[in-house]
Formats: structure tokens, sequence, C-alpha cells
């Protein structure tokens, strides 16, 4: 299978969510995910970024996708892959393997 490099954004805010006050904060998640993907998908290139939904950059879907996150109060962090939500107030590693696995990436490669 031909690997696409996946794109990940972790969509969250300094504060954290109401019904998230015992998990890590957006950030420690972003971190968190980025050691754990590189170490379970080494020599494998994807691309991780953060997103403060209350101050995204320019580009539109960011943007739109930031607010949607306030709009319809999802937990955050909102991980996604592609335009894919693979993870939201607690993100579940198995399912961001599962998703990244159907861009041909693989285990210890």
């Amino acid at each position: 299978m031909k690997k696409k490099e996946a794109e990940i954004f972790v969509f969250g805010a300094e504060q954290i969510c109401a019904s998230c006050v015992n998990l890590p904060s957006s950030k420690e998640t972003y971190e968190w995910l980025e050691a754990a993907l590189s170490r379970k998908y080494p020599n494998q290139p994807f691309k991780i970024s953060y997103i403060d939904i209350y101050n995204p950059p320019q580009e539109e879907s960011i943007q739109s996708f930031s607010q949607k996150v306030i709009e319809e109060d999802m937990f955050y962090p909102v991980v996604t892959i592609g335009d894919q939500v693979v993870g939201e107030g607690n993100p579940r590693l198995k399912t961001i393997y599962a998703e990244m696995e159907k861009y041909g990436y693989s285990a210890g490669e």
C-alpha cells in the first residue's frame, strides 16, 4: 500500500474543557501524541500541529473547524487525521493508530 503522509491536528485551548477537568491539557496531549506516534512509526514522516481554537491560523478550513469545536461544545482536545475526527476529550491511541494504518503506516518500520 502506498503511504500518504498523514496530517494530524490537535485542536484545543489553554483552558481545560469543563468536562475534561482531570485530563491532561490540550498542549500536553499534543506533545504526548507526537511522542507516541514517533515511537510507533519511526522513520515514517507525518505532520502534527497544535491549533488553539480561540486563535487559529488564517487557513479557512482550520478556522472553520475551530469554530465548529467551540459552537458544538466538542470535548477538546479534538484530534483529526485528514478530515476524520479520531479523538475527542481523551483520545485513544488504538483509534489513532487504526486511522494511521489506513494511510499505510505500520509499526516499527
